[in-house]
C-alpha cells in the first residue's frame, strides 16, 4: 500500500474524533427520541462522510488500495455493528430504559466501544507485527465465532450475563429500582443511591468489549494498517444511534442476518489462516508446503463477499422471514414494551 503521510492520519483523526463530540453535546443538551427525517438525514450523512473519505484515500494514496481496504473494512465493521443493535436492544428493553434518554446511552455506549476498539487495536498491530503466527489464532477464532452466530437461535446467553452482571454489581452498589431523569444517583428517603441508568451504562460498556474482541481479528483480516483499522471501526459506529431508530420494528424482521455476519466472519477466517499459512509457514508439518500453494484471496474479492453475504441476508430476511402477526412484534424498537422489561432491584437495606 502506498504511503498516508503522517499529517493526514492526525488530521483526519481530529476531525472525525471533533464530529463525534459535536454529536455527542447535541445529545446531552437535547434527550429527545428523534424523528424519521432526522435519524434518515443522520444517517445519510455519515454515510456520505465514510463514502467521501474513501474517495479522499484514494487521491492521497498512489496505489488505491487504502480506498478499497478502507471500504471493505468500514462494511464488515458496520454490519458487526448493526448485530451490535440488537444487544442494545435487548438491554434497553430489560432495563425499561425511557425512551427520551435511549439516545444518550447509545452515545456512551458508541463511545466506550471506540475507546475498547482502540486499545484492542493497538494490542492487535503490535502483535501482528511480531508474531505473524497470530493469524492462525485470530483465524480459528473467527471460525469459531461465526459457528456460534450459526447456532444462535435466541439471545438467552446475553440475558444471562446480563442478570449475572446485574448481581455482582449490585452486591457493592446501592441501586435503586426507578429511573431520576437521566441521572446516574439519585436520594430516596435521604440515601444516597445509583439509579438503574448507572447499571444501563456498565452492562453496555462490558458487551461493547466482547464485541470489540470479535471485530478487531475481522478487520485486520482485511488490512493490517492500523489507521484505515480504527477510522473503518470509527465510521461503522458513526451515526449508529439514529440507525437505532430508522430501523425501528424492522430490526426484529431480520431474522437472517446473523447467517450473513456468520457467513463473513467465516470468509475472513479462512482468509486468515491462508495468510498465515504464507506469512508464518509450519514446516515442521509433513507435506505442509502443499498448501502454500494457495493463493490469497484479494480486497476486492473480500468486498463481494461482505456485501453479497449481506445484501442475500437482508433480502432474504425481508421477503421470508416473519411478518405481522408471526410472532414478531412490528414498527418500533423493543424498548417500547418496556413495561414487560425487569427492573433493577431495588438494593435499599430496611
Amino acid at each position: 500500500m502506498g504511503e498516508i503521510s503522517l499529517t493526514f492520519e492526525i488530521t483526519a483523526l481530529a476531525v472525525l474524533v471533533a464530529i463525534i463530540i459535536v454529536d455527542l453535546l447535541l445529545v446531552i443538551k437535547r434527550p429527545h427520541v428523534p424523528s424519521m427525517k432526522e435519524c434518515v438525514a443522520w444517517v445519510g450523512f455519515y454515510v456520505s462522510l465514510a463514502l467521501i473519505f474513501a474517495v479522499v484515500l484514494y487521491v492521497v494514496d498512489d496505489t488505491h488500495h487504502a480506498s478499497v481496504e478502507f471500504l471493505t473494512g468500514w462494511l464488515t465493521e458496520y454490519s458487526l455493528s448493526v448485530d451490535n443493535l440488537f444487544v442494545f436492544i435487548l438491554i434497553m428493553g430489560r432495563f425499561a430504559v425511557p425512551r427520551k434518554y435511549q439516545q444518550e446511552v447509545l452515545m456512551v455506549g458508541i463511545i466506550i466501544a471506540l475507546i475498547a476498539r482502540a486499545i484492542f487495536i493497538m494490542i492487535g498491530a503490535v502483535a501482528i507485527e511480531h508474531l505473524s503466527w497470530i493469524f492462525y489464532i485470530f483465524g480459528l477464532f473467527l471460525l469459531y465465532t461465526a459457528w456460534t452466530q450459526v447456532k444462535e437461535d435466541d439471545h438467552s446467553d446475553e440475558e444471562e450475563g446480563e442478570s449475572r452482571i446485574q448481581r455482582i454489581v449490585g452486591r457493592f452498589l446501592p441501586f435503586h429500582s426507578e429511573y431520576d431523569g437521566n441521572k446516574l444517583r439519585t436520594v430516596v428517603d435521604g440515601k444516597r443511591m445509583f439509579t438503574p441508568m448507572l447499571m444501563v451504562f456498565i452492562v453496555i460498556g462490558l458487551t461493547d468489549v466482547m464485541f470489540a474482541i470479535d471485530s478487531i481479528p475481522a478487520i485486520f483480516g482485511i488490512t493490517q494498517n492500523p489507521f484505515i483499522v480504527f477510522t473503518a471501526n470509527l465510521f461503522a459506529l458513526m451515526g449508529l444511534r439514529q440507525l437505532y431508530f430508522l430501523l425501528g420494528g424492522l430490526v426484529d424482521r431480520l431474522v437472517y442476518l446473523h447467517y450473513g455476519i456468520a457467513a463473513i466472519l467465516a470468509f475472513i477466517g479462512v482468509k486468515l489462516i491462508i495468510h498465515a499459512i504464507h506469512e508464518a509457514p509450519l514446516e515442521w508439518i509433513p507435506g505442509f508446503h502443499v498448501l502454500e500453494r494457495i493463493p490469497e484471496v484479494n480486497t476486492f474479492v473480500s468486498l463481494g463477499v461482505i456485501v453479497g453475504s449481506m445484501v442475500i441476508a437482508t433480502v432474504a430476511s425481508l421477503l421470508w422471514g416473519p411478518k405481522n402477526g408471526e410472532g414478531e412484534i412490528q414498527g418500533e424498537p423493543a424498548t417500547s414494551r418496556a413495561s414487560t422489561a425487569p427492573r433493577v432491584e431495588d438494593t435499599r437495606e430496611d
